[in-house]
């Protein structure tokens, strides 16, 4: 059974988290890689906000609960602007805690993968290997709008 851990962007700290639980019980986006598999979530919390307040502990927390991975939500990626931090978030994270991160939860939806298309910013990071498990199908990210 994979167990994983999900940080949010403190942009979204009101998030009921729905479309991350859909995405995990549908093994979609950021969950596709456990197709097949038993997976549990085990921790759910937020950065702490600009520039990571919690990435530093949050993280061994999440470990300490049982996970096996961390995934940062969709949202670092699809906000406005993205979240600078990521790739310093993904390096510390796997170096302090010693888990993977897996940039990513449920699909982008299509609303935002329009206005991002018009600005090229997952270009401009570099991050388009990334962002592939989160843009499948367009019926599929309209089912997340």
């Amino acid at each position: 059974m994979a167990k994983v851990g999900i940080i949010i962007c403190d942009r979204y700290r009101l998030c009921s988290g729905a479309k991350c639980f859909r995405s995990a019980r549908e093994r979609v986006g950021g969950f596709s890689r456990y197709e097949g598999e038993e997976l549990e979530i085990v921790a759910f919390g937020t950065c702490g906000g600009c520039p990571g307040a919690n990435i530093e502990d949050l993280p061994e927390a999440m470990k300490k609960a049982g996970a096996e991975a961390i995934h940062l939500a969709t949202g670092f990626v699809v906000g406005y602007p993205p979240c600078p931090y990521l790739e310093d978030f993904i390096k510390l994270i796997e170096e302090k805690s010693g888990l993977p991160v897996v940039v990513g939860t449920h699909p982008v939806p299509e609303k935002y993968y329009r206005i991002h298309q018009k600005f090229n910013y997952w270009e401009k990071f570099g991050w388009e290997e990334m962002m592939k498990p989160l843009l499948p199908k367009k019926e599929i990210r309209e089912s997340y709008d």
